[in-house]
């Protein structure tokens, strides 16, 4: 049995020239060009010098641009002074090279045969190498062994498990020096990332019986010392508050006395990127010396205090649109953030302010808006004034808010030269709405779902006044279509792709949106336009106008209901090149939407169309053509919108 650590797997893949003269191997690291082996050189006065001689390789196709890429001789070929003594003690040399170089590739039992054709001077003719790599070796065991404090940690159980696991993945797998070096540095990351910061790799032995073609693998860890995370330091803290950033990193997860967690650390980092006060943060410890308790060190770099941001964009939907937006981050005295916007469309205008509080220890802010819109619905035009009071809380897969909120809208209808609502309608409500995540990528998601609801109890303000109820509910989906896309081909020389452990579909994914909604109050109860429902349009019911979908009045305009169904299902299908997905996506989709007063009113009505986006760097561009079955018209609806 022929014991070989990886090292010496490595350096007989790397050397193979120590036995030629020192002027021989210094010119071979002298680069003269790039040549193709096998390539037949052609004289040309003002060309580089062709390579002294040519190389023909017979091996599997798998493995042979490998062995070409790697193989000393390829190293020699353009060097003009050499000779044909030195190209022999070269070719002696070759099958040691070659053999070194299979069996990072798991073959320890190769047939090689290295041969060289004389032709006329001063070429120095063919070399012709025949390699037979023979069957390859597989890992038959594989064991890890533990030195340090997380041999008798009962907490640490878990996280010994997940070693042997890892350690133990190739068993079964043909042996590769990229596989070998994968595994370790995996069981190393698995060691060090949670309570061993200090961590290492004592030894490592990969133990081949060729004859056998068995490899069994050997791997020592020491822990070392378990850690704990102790106070929290800032650096960099000049405009803001240094207790912010440390309340957000105990939101995340940092106390004192907690053991080490680079997961715990990343999230923190996360929560300050995320907190739009920094454009840089950087949550580290450093594991030396004797301490138990690390200081966690976040180092910050710091926002503006205010930014202006102008957008445009535009819909088929609302025409041109033009937004300004003034953020103050932090408002002198408070401390609150305040975000200023006005957006002017064809159909909707908009004034907003909101005032935000700093985070507490518990994760809840407070917030309060004023907003002031109007709203063109064909002669229709809803002006309404809404405030809000109350607080809300983010985190990663939920958010919650809780708020008091006052509504007054008034409808005008053009045409008619009269108010459609002879006064201003007015309510008062107590709201609580919960938004749940589970999706794979927040960004592009393939996977997952998503579910917010929202609850109103209030009264109207006028005499005599009424109680309602609003429930409106919104949940998206996303599943793999077809088959798991197949992981790139191995390619010889690097390590295995790790299998996703929720592969993505070959034919793209589905995407089902559906909403409801529903203003439960008595039939003579008078609420405002803007608390009742109207869909249809691009983000809604594609194949029909912006709020489209309502309820036909004898005035001939559409008004809006107080029960609301939508459906959507899309089929979105990235458009790939050289087998991976791109900026463009193609969709098929099926649109419905209903409104009306009562649940048994309620009729669909469909639309159904095809389409493309591109998620462009400076913003997204999404085009659909879409058939509205009611209307029997095609409808295009494009979106596009650019902030800077």
């Amino acid at each position: 049995m022929a014991l070989l650590a990886l090292a010496a797997a490595a350096q007989a893949s790397a050397g193979g020239v120590g036995d030629l003269p020192p002027e021989t191997q210094a010119r071979a690291e002298t680069p003269h060009g790039n040549g193709t082996a096998g390539a037949p050189s052609r004289p040309d006065a003002t060309a580089a010098p062709g390579p002294r001689f040519e190389i023909d390789l017979k091996a599997p196709e798998a493995i042979r641009p490998f062995l070409l890429r790697h193989m000393n001789l390829q190293r020699f070929r353009l060097l003009e002074d050499l000779d044909s003594a030195e190209l022999d003690r070269l070719l002696a040399r070759a099958p040691d090279d070659l053999g070194g170089l299979l069996g990072t590739l798991g073959y320890f039992s190769p047939r090689i045969e290295v041969a060289r054709m004389d032709s006329a001077p001063p070429d120095l003719g063919v070399v012709r190498i025949d390699v037979e790599p023979g069957p390859p070796t597989r890992v038959v065991t594989a064991r890890v062994f533990f030195r340090g404090e997380i041999v008798d940690s009962p907490a640490a159980a878990g996280q010994r498990e997940a070693i042997e696991q890892d350690v133990s993945r190739p068993v079964g797998e043909v042996f590769t020096q990229a596989d070998w070096e994968q595994v370790k540095t995996q069981v190393l990351r698995r060691l060090t990332v949670e309570r061993y910061p200090n961590g290492r790799l004592l030894n490592s032995l990969a133990d081949i019986d060729a004859q056998a073609r068995e490899a069994h693998l050997y791997i020592e860890l020491d822990s070392g010392p378990a850690r704990r995370l102790g106070r929290i330091e800032v650096l960099g803290a000049q405009r803001y508050d240094a207790e912010r950033a440390r309340r957000l990193a105990r939101l995340a997860g940092i106390e004192p006395g907690i053991d080490y967690s680079l997961e715990v650390l990343q999230a923190a980092q996360s929560r300050l990127a995320g907190s739009d006060l920094y454009e840089t943060a950087l949550v580290t410890v450093e594991p030396t010396g004797e301490e138990t308790d690390l200081p966690v060190l976040i180092q910050l770099r710091e926002r503006r205090h205010q930014r202006l941001q102008l957008g445009l964009g535009a819909s088929t939907d609302n025409g041109p649109r033009l937004s300004v937006e003034h953020l103050h981050r932090d408002v002198p005295g408070i401390g609150w953030r305040v975000d200023n916007r006005l957006q002017v469309e064809r159909q909707d205008r908009l004034a907003q302010t909101a005032w935000t509080s700093p985070v507490d220890d518990k994760a809840w802010r407070w917030v309060t808006s004023a907003r002031w819109s109007e709203q063109i619905d064909g002669f229709n035009t809803t002006t309404s004034q809404r405030l809000l009071w109350g607080r809300s809380r983010e985190e990663t897969t939920r958010d919650q808010s809780q708020f008091v909120q006052f509504e007054r809208a008034r409808t005008v209808n053009s045409a008619l030269r009269m108010a459609v609502s002879e006064k201003s309608r007015s309510s008062l409500s107590l709201n609580q709405a919960w938004t749940w995540r589970r999706f794979d990528d927040l960004v592009f998601p393939e996977r997952g779902q998503g579910l917010a609801v929202e609850l109103g109890l209030g009264a109207t303000l006028e005499t005599p006044a009424q109680p309602f109820a609003r429930l409106n509910a919104r949940w998206l989906t996303y599943w793999p279509v077809g088959g798991a896309v197949p992981a790139p081909p191995q390619r010889p020389g690097q390590a295995r792709e790790p299998e996703r452990s929720q592969p993505r579909g070959s034919l793209g994914r589905l995407a089902l949106r559906l909403e409801g909604g529903a203003v439960l109050a008595r039939r003579e109860t008078v609420l405002p336009d803007t608390l009742l429902f109207l869909t249809g349009g691009d983000a809604t019911v594609r194949g029909y106008g912006l709020r489209e979908i309502g309820i036909p009045s004898t005035t001939g305009t559409l008004e809006p209901g107080r029960y609301l169904a939508v459906a959507s299902l899309e089929w979105q299908r990235p458009i790939r090149r050289n087998g991976e997905p791109g900026p463009w996506e193609h969709v098929l989709f099926v649109d419905g939407g209903a409104v009306a007063d009562r649940p048994e009113d309620l009729r669909v009505r469909w639309g159904v169309g095809s389409g493309i986006r591109y998620n462009s760097p400076v913003g997204p561009l999404q085009v659909d053509l879409a058939y509205g079955l009611e209307p029997r018209e095609w409808r295009l609806h494009l979106r596009v919108g650019f902030a800077f």
